[in-house]
């Protein structure tokens, strides 16, 4: 193996890592704020890491295009979907969790 496929393979499982940190968050948090938050900050840099190493993989031009502009398009739709289900689930009355039981979430 080359070195560019060991940087591509290396992009590409640092991006696999940041998505299964993700999938453990949304097991592991207490409410669906705390849920949301880690899931879209896990699912960007998931996906940021395996385009970037795709891109840097591959050989072809057309498939680095591809790689780049949905990289941007999940950096630019990923959190504006977030923050819409979040703000749904304020809206609905869904409390934030605390350990004394009041909610402390300010919109």
């Amino acid at each position: 193996m080359s070195w560019n496929e060991w940087i591509g393979w290396a992009f590409v499982w640092i991006g696999v890592f940041f998505q299964l940190l993700g999938a453990l968050g949304l097991v592991r948090m207490p409410d669906v704020y705390t849920r949301m938050q880690t899931a879209t900050k896990a699912a960007t840099f998931g996906v940021l890491g395996i385009s970037l190493g795709i891109a840097y993989l591959s050989a072809s031009s057309v498939w680095i295009l591809k790689s780049a502009v949905f990289a941007l398009l999940m950096i630019l739709t990923n959190p504006v979907g977030a923050s819409t289900l979040i703000r749904a689930a304020h809206k609905l009355g869904i409390k934030a969790y605390t350990k004394d039981g009041e909610a402390h979430v300010r919109f």
